[in-house]
């Protein structure tokens, strides 16, 4: 026969049916990738391993599909089965199911697509005009954001230390309007903001009995996947006025007798926002808490890049007339707080990529720090504390650290800044502040307790796992409020060995806010519910 009439028979040789070495070493890759990011500091941040593990998780199980489907030798009605199957399911489960939220290490929340949020399910509260009485002051009040001067701490109350044979007791427990806000307490009433389906509110109750006593609403709604529902700055009370700041820049003063609105402001409008530009660059929500210095409320002020952002402004707190600007940097989610250094009165505030003193009389800048920091992602939260005389602690998430700065007086009254140490290692501070006390640094560091020196950075200790809740030091005890709502009363110690004193789960949810203490009554709350307990406390 001719070689060139010869014709090739096609071969009949089976494909692998077991997975190259290519497959393999996909397989391991992936599998080493996981492996590194659950067990090692590779990412330093829960959430960011959470993302690597899902997507290394997600190639491998793509890598094995694909060559099932394709290059495997199996029947074909067998190789297309698994693909179909998942194809199925994530159709369907897309189809009735989204996420709703996701905790702080980014762990998804599903829930029917057709389910209302829990707050679209509370009725609005009528209650308005009843009188009360909020300009009568006292030792125990808690006024504002992180209460008495912003320090995070309560040094007139001894708390009872042993909880087994003294635990708190519950007061009142009841449904609250979602928010990440805390409450202020002064003279037996405590006040906080909530969202009730389209209703943004300015809210306050009575401590002892949790009635409400008065409330303002206003027509606005902040809402995302990852930052939640609702406002997250807390009210401010100062000589019977309630100064607010909602999630989407509505500015309230407020009479504490009856909730009546004195003066408003529109932030968006001051500032020449638009709600595309601050969903951009301020997407989950504004969060800095008013303060009040003498005649002026001073508040993150933020704007475009188009027409200069603006740190800081401030206004007459009695009739909302605009006194100053201060600073050029774009908002983050800390609040201003006033401290004295080198003998110079200014106000703190860490903005996007920055932390900064200002002048409380005029907004000039007194200093500036390099902060690194996005609003939109790697952002700024936690709040700058000053620590002596002439030195600041900063702290922060997303594997920045924690960094003591000093501050050198120039000729002119400013200052220039330098670093006494920093460390990535330490106080990774994500949502949440931290304490000093008697030269040591307590905070919530991705989630888990720890104590460090204040002078050196070192850390102590490191134990419990605590998820990005909150902490509040009262004398030499911490109360913890865990992301979980669990509540821990843990001992402000360096030494080393068991530290917890006593835990109960306080409220039910995912928890992001602050804890308020007004004497024996501890408040707590988050975008579900708010409970008041009485604490024991030693004469």
């Amino acid at each position: 026969m001719d070689k060139s009439q010869q014709t090739t028979v096609p071969s009949n040789k089976p494909r692998r049916r077991f997975p190259p070495i290519w497959v393999w070493c996909v397989l391991g890759v992936t599998a080493g990738v996981i492996v590194t990011v659950r067990t090692t500091d590779a990412t330093a941040d829960r959430a960011t391993a959470n993302v690597v593990t899902l997507i290394a998780a997600f190639l491998g199980l793509m890598t094995l599909l694909s060559w099932f489907t394709y290059l495997s030798g199996f029947p074909r009605w067998l190789r297309w089965t698994p693909p179909l199957v998942l194809l199925t399911a994530v159709t369907v489960t897309a189809a009735l199911c989204c996420i709703d939220s996701t905790s702080s290490e980014l762990i998804p929340r599903f829930a029917w697509r057709w389910s209302p949020k829990p707050d679209e399910l509370l009725s609005v509260p009528n209650a308005t005009g009843t009188f009360t009485e909020l300009r009568t002051t006292g030792e125990h009040d808690f006024p504002e954001f992180l209460g008495p001067s912003r320090r995070l701490a309560v040094e007139n109350v001894r708390l009872a230390r042993d909880w087994d044979r003294r635990p708190p007791k519950l007061v009142w427990r009841k449904e609250i309007g979602a928010g990440w806000s805390a409450f202020s307490v002064v003279n037996g009433f405590a006040v906080t903001q909530e969202q009730r389906g389209p209703l943004e509110m300015v809210t306050c109750y009575e401590v002892e009995t949790g009635k409400l006593r008065w409330s303002l609403s206003i027509e606005t709604r902040f809402q995302t996947i990852l930052a939640g529902v609702g406002p997250r700055a807390t009210p401010t009370i100062d000589e019977g006025m309630v100064y607010t700041l909602g999630a989407t820049g509505r500015l309230f003063c407020l009479d504490g007798a009856d909730g009546h609105v004195v003066w408003e402001k529109d932030l968006w409008a001051e500032f020449d926002v638009t709600p595309e530009q601050e969903e951009s660059d301020v997407p989950y929500g504004r969060a800095g808490s008013p303060l009040v210095i003498g005649d002026r409320l001073i508040v993150p002020a933020g704007g475009t890049s188009s027409r200069n952002y603006v740190s800081l402004v401030a206004y007459d707190k009695h009739d909302g007339t605009e006194l100053w600007r201060g600073g050029n940097r774009q908002v983050a989610y800390a609040s201003p707080v006033l401290a004295t250094l080198g003998g110079v009165e200014q106000v703190l505030l860490v903005s996007e990529n920055y932390a900064g003193g200002y002048d409380p009389e005029t907004g000039d800048v007194l200093w500036e720090h390099d902060w690194p920091g996005n609003s939109s992602s790697d952002a700024n939260v936690s709040q700058p504390v000053a620590v002596a005389a002439d030195r600041v602690f900063l702290s922060k998430g997303y594997r920045q650290g924690a960094t003591l700065i000093e501050l050198l007086p120039k000729s002119d009254g400013t200052f220039n800044t330098k670093p006494v140490w920093g460390s990535s290692r330490v106080m990774r501070t994500k949502f949440t502040n931290v304490c000093i006390y008697q030269g040591h640094v307590y905070g919530l560091s991705d989630g888990i307790l720890e104590c460090i020196e204040l002078e050196t950075g070192r850390r102590v200790w490191k134990d419990g796992r605590y998820g990005h809740g909150q902490i509040l030091r009262v004398g030499d005890l911490l109360l913890v409020l865990a992301e979980s709502g669990e509540l821990l009363l843990i001992e402000a110690s360096p030494k080393p060995g068991e530290h917890v004193l006593g835990r109960f789960q306080a409220i039910d949810g995912k928890t992001w806010n602050n804890i308020a203490l007004s004497g024996s009554y501890l408040l707590v709350r988050n975008a579900g519910e708010a409970a008041c307990y009485r604490v024991e406390v030693e004469e």
